[in-house]
């Protein structure tokens, strides 16, 4: 199965999932979102790839991400996402592209950091309150992120996303610096 086919698949399958989980029916889908019935059902049935503006009116519609509709492996509480995996969106011939790297679902507080680790460098920290998420794409050198214990390789050109409720440590176990973005989701005080 293709890249493209395997998109549409989640697609259709997520876009069915949530309007259920809305309780939405497909016109009641429609008129939120300005995407047409006849379109949705389509979408829902795997027959069409839609746009990257009607996948946004569904996400925004459904109330979800545009990452959660496209998501299509339901990883383990660490989830890396291979430079290979990551969803071109959008490109063109002169070479201009935007490249989904990584997403999750968030409310409240949401931080983007810039990192560098020099080898043998690391930062631990205690765990963030329930419902923290962190995300993180490495541009240069390897990371080693160890999530309560367990060791995690992240390549340049990897994303990872896990929930920071647990010990977690940011390594340079290498021999080269180590370049990332992250980006921290904390929900909001109660």
């Amino acid at each position: 199965m293709s890249d493209l086919d395997q998109l549409t698949q989640s697609l259709a399958r997520n876009v069915k999932h949530w309007r259920s989980e809305r309780g939405f029916t497909l016109d009641a889908l429609a008129a939120r979102s300005g995407v047409s019935r006849g379109m949705i059902i389509q979408i829902e049935q795997a027959r069409t790839n839609p746009s990257v503006g009607t996948t946004v009116k569904l996400a925004d519609a459904l109330g979800v991400s545009i990452t959660t509709l496209l998501d299509y492996e339901q990883g383990p509480q660490v989830q890396l996402v291979p430079k290979e995996q990551a969803v071109r969106m959008w490109s063109t011939p002169a070479g201009s592209s935007t490249t989904l790297l990584v997403g999750t679902e968030a409310r409240g507080p949401f931080e983007l950091w810039g990192w560098t680790l020099m080898p043998g460098d690391e930062s631990a920290s205690d765990p963030h309150p329930d419902g923290t998420v962190e995300l993180i794409h490495v541009t240069e050198g390897e990371l080693t992120l160890v999530v309560e214990g367990e060791s995690h390789g992240v390549p340049a050109g990897t994303s990872a996303t896990f929930e920071a409720n647990l010990p977690h440590v940011y390594r340079n176990s290498g021999t080269e610096k180590v370049e990332m973005t992250m980006a921290i989701s904390v929900p909001p005080a109660r």
